[in-house]
């Protein structure tokens, strides 16, 4: 999506189009990669404002993500393979990669791509909150012989960095790191990231992809903490119905839905696809 060589601004005007016109979307949850600051640097981030002006024009907001901990632990930039058929995620990239995340001598290198994301779109109304890491502590089932068995120590004290260096920028917009384990009780105490993210996340947010009573239970839970509460990921095939819609506008929940078209991601496919 990203690089200059495949960035494809008609296809996402496009496709954004789909989203408010036929569906009254309001707002979309993006995914960054700190390989593409480090490669682009400024022609990065000036790729990431035209997406904003076309989403913008659409009336919807953006919530980027700046890291990501599940799927391909082992990144690179430039030419991309071309997707597996049928299964889902096939060509998705962690963000850091297993590399840097297990050499806490290299994490000062993440900053700078914090400061430069987070600096340049501080005050803009067109980014409605900070997603600073999707799912960190992931198990990651798909390339679990590729992972770190220390990744849910390292990750929580990487988390505690990411969160200090954002909130050192001091943007308008809300910081979260999204709960996706435990969400109906005792989440807070179910690991050393959890409770980061439960500490330190201005609006609470979650994924849940459980059917009607596990989400009720999830948003009364999360509710009781007396902070905003955003389901940041749900339907997911074949578990999710689509009366879980209910649920949420019912209990006054922002929630984004896993996905929008079928892509390169094949979003389509559930995740026993593989």
């Amino acid at each position: 999506m990203w690089q200059a060589d495949t960035f494809d601004l008609s296809t996402i005007d496009r496709e954004l189009s789909w989203a408010a016109e036929q569906f009254g979307m309001n707002s979309m949850r993006v995914f960054l990669h700190d390989l593409l600051w480090q490669s682009d640097g400024e022609a990065f981030l000036d790729r990431v404002e035209q997406v904003l002006e076309v989403a913008h024009s659409h009336g919807i907001t953006v919530m980027p993500v700046l890291f990501d901990g599940i799927w391909n632990p082992r990144p690179v930039v430039g030419r991309q393979r071309d997707p597996r058929p049928h299964l889902h995620s096939s060509t998705w990239l962690q963000s850091p990669g297993s590399a840097v995340l297990t050499n806490p001598e290299r994490w000062d290198s993440l900053r700078p791509y914090v400061d430069a994301v987070l600096s340049r779109f501080a005050q803009d109304p067109r980014v409605v909150v900070w997603d600073l890491f999707n799912e960190p502590d992931s198990p990651n089932p798909a390339y679990r012989k590729f992972e770190s068995a220390r990744k849910p120590r390292l990750i929580a004290c990487l988390l505690e960095q990411v969160f200090d260096w954002a909130a050192a920028v001091n943007p308008d917009q809300p910081l979260t790191v999204g709960i996706y384990k435990g969400t109906k009780r005792g989440a807070e105490r179910s690991g050393p990231a959890a409770r980061v993210m439960f500490e330190r996340s201005d609006v609470l947010s979650f994924h849940s992809y459980e059917g009607k009573k596990g989400l009720e239970e999830s948003i009364r839970h999360l509710c009781s903490f007396g902070r905003p509460v955003l389901c940041t990921e749900w339907m997911g095939r074949p578990r999710s119905s689509v009366d879980l819609l209910e649920v949420l506008a019912q209990n006054n929940v922002g929630a984004f839905n896993w996905g929008l078209v079928d892509g390169r991601t094949q979003i389509k496919c559930p995740w026993t696809s593989w």
